[in-house]
């Protein structure tokens, strides 16, 4: 298929339904998107990564650019807000998402057919991989598992609201003071269950060069958590592009070997 993301650990594109596996036996998502990078909308016509269907091109300058911009303004803020919070010097977590570095930055509209059972899940349980989600869906299905939690619980949309969730690069940066949740969706429930579910995102995630660890040495704070959690690692050893090529190709079920492959394309999940 001309649009498909492939095997090879890129996230820009078609992802099929049934392409990717929602947990280590296997079983296959039933949710299709397509994702559309940062540096694509901005830089278009130009293409940057890859070059999109004509459904999208038709959309670019009138919906995908505004949505990616004021996405970006917004997840901007909130890390500015975050990078006060934990003590870092100003601007520190705005120069490891700098704007003049490729990124796996990206929009995603998402799409779940009511087809199946109540109970299948669209997206297996994951954290997200970057620094923020900024996240849009008018039905239920959207499930976290909250820690010290063992039944999972659904987040009720809220009109005229989102819902930003950290992602594990800010997780790591943070030492694990902001937490990656762990999250899935299943088809909506209840009254909403013969709709079709469909969700708008965007991605913020660091520069693709950006080494993956906590900033001990920028933050106190952050230095006193990771000395007392000394059973955590927060030396991944990995750049943002390498933690999310990695992620997205082991979730590919043409790539998939047995349960390993699915533990290979976790993140902090167990953290």
């Amino acid at each position: 298929m001309k649009y498909e993301q492939g095997d090879e650990g890129r996230s820009f594109g078609y992802k099929a339904a049934g392409s990717s596996a929602v947990d280590a036996s296997g079983q296959e998502g039933t949710m299709e998107f397509i994702n559309v990078s940062k540096d694509d909308a901005l830089a278009y016509p130009n293409a940057v990564h890859r070059t999109y269907p004509s459904t999208v091109n038709e959309r670019m300058e009138t919906t995908i650019i505004p949505f990616v911009t004021k996405s970006a303004k917004v997840n901007d803020t909130i890390l500015g807000i975050f990078n006060d919070t934990l003590g870092l010097p100003k601007g520190t977590l705005s120069k490891l998402h700098p704007k003049n570095e490729h990124s796996g930055s990206e929009a995603r509209t998402t799409q779940n057919p009511p087809r199946y059972a109540p109970d299948r899940v669209a997206i297996g349980a994951h954290t997200d991989f970057g620094s923020l989600t900024f996240l849009h869906n008018r039905l239920g299905g959207l499930q976290v598992l909250p820690p010290c939690y063992t039944e999972w619980q659904y987040v009720k949309p809220i009109p005229g609201h989102a819902i930003c969730n950290v992602g594990d690069a800010l997780s790591l940066f943070s030492g694990g003071i902001l937490r990656s949740n762990l999250h899935r969706v299943l088809p909506p429930p209840g009254a909403q269950s013969h709709l079709d579910r469909w969700s708008l995102v965007f991605f913020t995630r660091p520069g693709n060069s950006v080494i993956l660890r906590a900033l001990v040495e920028d933050s106190p704070l952050i230095a006193d958590t990771v000395h007392n959690t000394p059973g955590k690692n927060f030396e991944t050893g990995q750049t943002a592009k390498e933690w999310f090529a990695r992620r997205v190709k082991y979730q590919r079920l043409n790539n998939r070997v047995g349960p390993e492959t699915w533990k290979a394309s976790r993140g902090t999940e167990n953290e």
